[in-house]
């Protein structure tokens, strides 16, 4: 009877040790798609709002350089100031690129990954 009851046991332990081997299992799949989704839905957020504000500044741009090609008296002149201020922009981006950049994506994406919930 003792080796019935130890059987029986045994049986009952291997089972709930595969039901909480799939729950476990089914917790993380979950898990991941949460952090998935959040993340694509976050990148493409970003995506859309940096699209428009690149429409923006593409005719923000152009705006300058046709006003500034005015007051110098040349087209030319003005598409270069405008070039100007954006290469002296992209170097001091270039040399700040990681204060800016890699701080707040690594902070906003560890909020998503070691969010408690």
């Amino acid at each position: 009877m003792a080796f019935e009851e130890v059987k029986e046991n045994v049986e009952a332990i291997q089972d709930h040790t595969k039901e909480y081997i799939e729950s476990t299992v089914a917790y993380y799949k979950l898990w991941g798609f949460k952090v998935a989704m959040k993340s694509t839905t976050l990148a493409v957020k970003v995506i859309l709002i940096l699209f428009f504000l690149a429409i923006v500044l593409l005719f923000s741009s152009i705006a300058g350089a046709l006003y500034l090609g005015i007051l110098f008296n040349s087209y030319p002149l003005g598409f270069l100031c405008v070039a100007a201020f954006y290469l002296i922009l992209a170097l001091l981006v270039f040399l700040v690129k990681d204060k800016i950049v890699e701080g707040p994506i690594l902070e906003k994406f560890s909020e998503i990954f070691f969010e408690e919930e």
